[in-house]
């Protein structure tokens, strides 16, 4: 018995001993962080020392009636979820023990547990503390939609900023012309923000601000935004900006200017606009003035432009704009004045005035003249052309040519546009004169028809008649008349030709046209000229050929003379018998350019004769 108990008690004490060096080991983070929407991991990793047994790992949280529930578990054959936990439907274990949930919600906020049992070594737990972050939504702004005086004497509100849905909750910063401003809560008469936080039922947070502002004349073109401020998991820091807004402020005049804003120089006729403009906003309304003495002549009231419709030069003097602004200070000079001088020209007065009939052959003289703010030139045209480039036009020896329009033009250069002009009609009179031209017209032959054209000038137009009938046409162009004939080539026409006759009340000029049948007008000149072609290579042929015999005949006389064949050049006599003589020899005469040189002359003689030494 005593053993037995001895026994037990080993027994007893070595199981003590071995469970007092066995134990479970947990190791999980502290704290985490997850964004809503996503998926995370709470790891879970563990150790034994000493005899273990089976792993069971378990995962519990806290639920909202403050009681702790398991939610998951793995053990090295199997792993399960637990029903009917508000996370049943987002959560498995993976083989690393970790849990999974899929998506983070913002209730996952809180403290997980996981705990591991081994058998005889024990259990253990570690603690995880999760934290969440939701980004919330881009801010919205709603700007003041009605205009702000810079004549308030407070604050007002210049827009209210608002975003939705962020977790933990954000920050809403103001900003003007991208230059962050200081946050400031308390009210007071330049500026501060006054901002709040709403819980939504989602557990979210939604804030906004609003920003008071004192508005001056300088904030017309600022620019408005803001931005919200939130966090991330990891202490990342993120922001969301708004759209840009601007405001609608209302000040008054300060400065008003005023201008032409028409092509200057003005000239008459021009349309002149003057445009009156201030600085304030709205802007308001003008009253346009005319100086004139000491009286001033009310114009027109309206926005901003006046015009003067085709001015003369009665519309120069002085102009003047008030800007009906009631707001502005009395210090603020709200008229202007403007100066305005409409240039002109007098009207073109020529001399000798009226229409000028002018005989044909005769010189005319005009001259034109005016006067105008600035001194103009003055030339002569006639159609396009520039016939003088002064005031005075000489027409000299005038012709048909020279009838018609005249226009003594005046400009000034420097002032495009300004010009007048006036002018003068011209006509010339006189006994028609029949144009030059080709007397001569040929036809096949006798019978054919043949056309003829006779054109004069004169004034008055000249009438056009024909010594001979057929088809006649007629044109007329101002001054000259053509007159068209078409008739049969008789053996009259052929004898004595066609004669065009034009005639006016002084005077009358003919012309005679020659019709020729082709084969006569042709063939006669041309065998002339073979004839007088022909006549002419025969004597210059005749010409070579005698200089030819000439020289050859001078050569041959030549030959002899040397060989002695010749009595020239010798000292002895012949005597020539009568029968050596004939009276029927032919005398030769020889004549050179020269008198000087001379020929030798054989002569028949009944006795004897010398020759000398001449030949």
């Amino acid at each position: 018995m005593a053993w037995t108990l001895r026994l037990g008690l080993t027994l007893t004490i070595l199981a003590a001993l071995q469970g007092a060096f066995a134990a479970v080991l947990v190791s999980v983070p502290s704290t985490q962080e997850a964004e809503v929407g996503k998926p995370f991991s709470i790891p879970c990793t563990f150790t034994t020392n000493g005899q273990a047994g089976e792993a069971l790992v378990e995962w519990f949280i806290v639920d909202r009636s403050n009681e702790r529930i398991r939610i998951a578990y793995r053990n090295e054959k199997q792993a399960g979820v637990d029903k009917n936990t508000e996370m049943s439907e987002r959560i498995s274990v993976d083989k690393d023990s970790s849990l999974v949930i899929s998506p983070v919600e913002l209730t996952d906020e809180r403290t997980f547990y996981c705990q591991v049992t081994a058998g005889i070594a024990g259990s253990g737990e570690g603690i995880s503390n999760l934290r969440v972050f939701n980004a919330p939504e881009a801010p919205e702004v709603t700007p003041q939609t009605q205009s702000i005086s810079v004549t308030e004497d407070t604050v007002s509100e210049v827009g209210t900023c608002t975003s939705k849905n962020g977790y933990p909750a954000p920050k809403i910063i103001w900003f003007k012309d991208s230059n962050m401003l200081e946050e400031v809560t308390e009210r007071n008469d330049v500026m501060y923000m006054a901002s709040r936080v709403v819980k939504e039922a989602s557990g979210m947070y939604s804030v906004s601000s609003i920003l008071y502002l004192k508005i001056n004349k300088k904030d017309k073109d600022s620019q408005y935004h803001c931005q919200v401020q939130y966090t991330m998991p990891n202490g990342k820091s993120e922001i969301k900006n708004s759209e840009k807004f601007k405001l609608t402020v209302h000040y008054y005049t300060e400065v008003v200017t005023f201008d032409v804003v028409s092509p200057l120089p003005i000239k008459e006729g021009d349309d002149v606009t003057m445009r009156c403009v201030s600085d304030g906003n709205p802007t308001p309304e003008f009253d346009f003035l005319k100086l004139e003495g000491e009286n001033t002549v009310e114009k027109e009231s309206n926005s901003g432009n006046f015009t003067l419709r085709s001015v003369s030069r009665a519309d120069s003097g002085t102009y003047v704009c008030e800007a009906l602004d009631f707001d502005s200070p009395e210090e603020v000079n709200l008229k202007k004045q403007l100066e305005i001088f409409v240039n002109y020209l007098d009207p073109v007065t020529i001399k000798p005035a009226g229409h000028h009939s002018v005989q044909y052959g005769k010189d005319l003289t005009l001259n034109c003249n005016t006067s105008g703010s600035v001194e103009p030139m003055l030339m002569w045209k006639k159609g396009k052309q520039v016939v003088s480039h002064s005031g005075t036009l000489a027409l000299k020896d005038v012709s048909f040519a020279l009838a018609g329009k005249y226009k003594c033009v005046a400009s000034v250069q420097s002032i495009p546009g300004l010009m007048k002009e006036a002018s003068v009609n011209v006509s010339v009179y006189g006994k028609p004169i029949v144009l030059s031209g080709d007397t001569s017209v040929s036809v096949s032959k006798e019978g054919s028809m043949v056309s003829l054209s006779c054109s004069a000038e004169g004034h008055p137009a000249p009438q056009i008649s024909w010594n001979h009938t057929g088809e006649q046409s007629l044109r007329i162009d101002g001054h000259r008349v053509t007159s068209h004939m078409k008739l049969a080539a008789t053996k009259e026409v052929l004898k004595n030709g066609v004669t065009c006759e034009a005639r006016n009340e002084y005077g009358a000029s003919s012309r005679t046209f020659m019709v020729v049948p082709d084969d006569e007008s042709t063939k006669p000149k041309d065998e002339a000229d073979r004839q007088e072609q022909g006549g002419s290579s025969t004597a210059v042929i005749a010409v070579v050929v005698c200089v030819l015999l000439l020289l050859i005949l001078v050569g041959f006389l030549y030959f002899l003379q040397k060989k002695g064949k010749l009595p020239c050049g010798r000292k002895e006599k012949k005597v020539i018998s009568n029968s050596e003589a004939n009276t029927d020899e032919i005398v030769v005469e020889m004549k050179a350019g020269n008198p000087n040189e001379q020929a030798g002359l054989l002569n028949a003689n009944r006795g004897r004769r010398q020759v000398g030494d001449e030949c």
